[in-house]
């Protein structure tokens, strides 16, 4: 059907944004939630965002198959809203066990960049419609530390190959969302 890829800061209402598509299709949604609870802080937030979302709304939690996750609700569903990717590099990043035990950086960003490459045709290629969610990552400091180098850079990296899926790009900004794929059309 359609891959939408919602991107923005920190707090810039992409998931309120991403949500308000979803619900507003009327159809049946699954909500795909890449994060876990690793300390009191992140399970208020899943606790927040899970009150906030339609009960009627399917969830599946997954921190590392979306792929498998697209595959296997994208007939029982007409919306499968992925939030977050930039949640999902950073598991992938920090599982050492990918893609296998001791692998260096580059073969780290290498695997995670195939996953997003796989994940992008998969969700353009499903006959529901797939929204994703993810930080627009790229417009702060430079982090002081090479992980924190290593995942701006994997992360920015993952949001172009799933722009070039896309068949819409929304970049939020302040609670506002502008369509930037088809501006970028526009000026060829």
């Amino acid at each position: 059907m359609a891959l939408v890829l919602v991107l923005g800061g920190a707090r810039s209402g992409k998931s309120n944004f991403a949500e308000g598509l979803a619900a507003s299709s009327g159809s049946r949604v699954v909500y795909v939630a890449t994060a876990a609870a690793g300390d009191d802080e992140m399970a208020r937030r899943i606790v927040s965002h899970r009150r906030r979302r339609p009960a009627a709304w399917l969830t599946v939690e997954e921190t590392h198959q979306l792929e498998r996750v697209i595959k296997e609700y994208e007939r029982r569903a007409d919306i499968l809203l992925i939030d977050c990717l930039t949640m999902w590099v950073t598991n992938l990043l920090l599982d050492e066990s990918l893609p296998a035990s001791g692998s260096t950086a580059e073969d780290k960003e290498s695997f995670i960049l195939e996953q997003a490459r796989q994940l992008g045709r998969t969700a353009a290629a499903s006959p529901a419609r797939v929204i994703m969610v993810a930080n627009e990552v790229g417009m702060g400091l430079v982090p002081d530390n090479a992980l924190g180098r290593s995942f701006r850079d994997v992360a920015g990296r993952v949001n172009q190959l799933l722009a070039q899926e896309a068949e819409e790009v929304y970049l939020v900004v302040a609670g506002l969302p502008v369509e930037i794929k088809s501006l970028v059309f526009k000026r060829r």
